[in-house]
């Protein structure tokens, strides 16, 4: 008898400042390798932009940052904007962002069990097994590990133990040297899901945002509607750009200062 797979949700947070076809990209390939396994069925993706109280230079406001999102997935029948993050007063680490929406799926999980039928019309408990989700990320988010003061290491453990990791790597980065450079990582490895992207697309945020500031085009590089938002709300000038400037992420503040409670509690 086949084992059923493990119905997986993928989430990936960021500043999507602009989104970009290489975010939605993300999706597509982490999906293709996470069913390639056997192990895993992917049931959902998340998009979830990060608040404006990141205090990143540059970054535009939440409510444009989202709109754009929804605008570039509307063609999407599986991955979805999440406003919940973008929403809070204060930054908020991704793993509590991760408990937030493992909570959320989990109940709609129960609830789903709770009015399931049998053949022979009883209430019945789903046999299958209960959902999971994991972060979605590039390559390079393994490298902010190792940055002084942005994570906290039970943060880091929580996330990689809990959850887990779908990175996507691109271009010369090479995720597996940070795993292996990482005891705590390498622990977890099991975890860790290691994307390789053959096509290369190095595509990113912050050279889109140069080239609207110059008045280049970015066409292919983000979807039509977005583009279309842009122009219609004058987002990413000169001005938008020294947003935030000089300011300290929040995130090194933050830190170093409050504790958040586990997952257990």
């Amino acid at each position: 008898m086949a084992t059923r797979r493990v119905p997986l949700v993928l989430l990936a947070c960021g500043s999507f400042n602009p989104i970009t076809n290489q975010h939605m990209r993300l999706f597509e390939l982490a999906r293709d390798h996470m069913h390639s396994t056997g192990q895993y069925q992917v049931v959902g993706g998340i998009v979830s932009p990060v608040s404006d109280g990141y205090g990143k230079q540059g970054l535009v406001l939440a409510k444009h940052r989202i709109a754009m999102a929804k605008l570039a997935l509307q063609s999407s029948n599986w991955v979805t904007v999440d406003e919940w993050e973008s929403q809070q007063p204060d930054w908020t680490e991704t793993v509590v962002t991760m408990r937030y929406h493992y909570g959320r799926i989990l109940k709609e999980y129960e609830q789903n069990s709770e009015t399931h039928y049998d053949s022979n019309g009883n209430i019945a408990p789903l046999s299958g097994p209960s959902p999971r989700l994991k972060l979605l990320c590039g390559a390079d988010f393994l490298d902010t590990f190792k940055i002084p003061g942005l994570w906290r290491d039970d943060h880091v453990e929580e996330l990689v133990e809990c959850f887990g990791l779908v990175c996507v790597s691109r271009g010369r980065l090479q995720p597996e040297r940070a795993v292996h450079e990482s005891d705590m990582l390498n622990s977890h490895r099991q975890n860790i899901f290691l994307v390789r992207e053959w096509v290369r697309n190095e595509t990113s945020a912050t050279e889109v945002r140069r080239a609207l500031r110059r008045g280049l085009s970015v066409k292919y590089l983000i979807p039509d509607s977005v583009i279309e938002y842009i122009q219609r709300h004058n987002l990413y000038t000169e001005d938008s750009e020294r947003r935030n400037e000089g300011t300290v992420l929040r995130p090194l503040i933050k830190q170093a200062h409050t504790p958040v409670k586990s997952l257990d509690d």
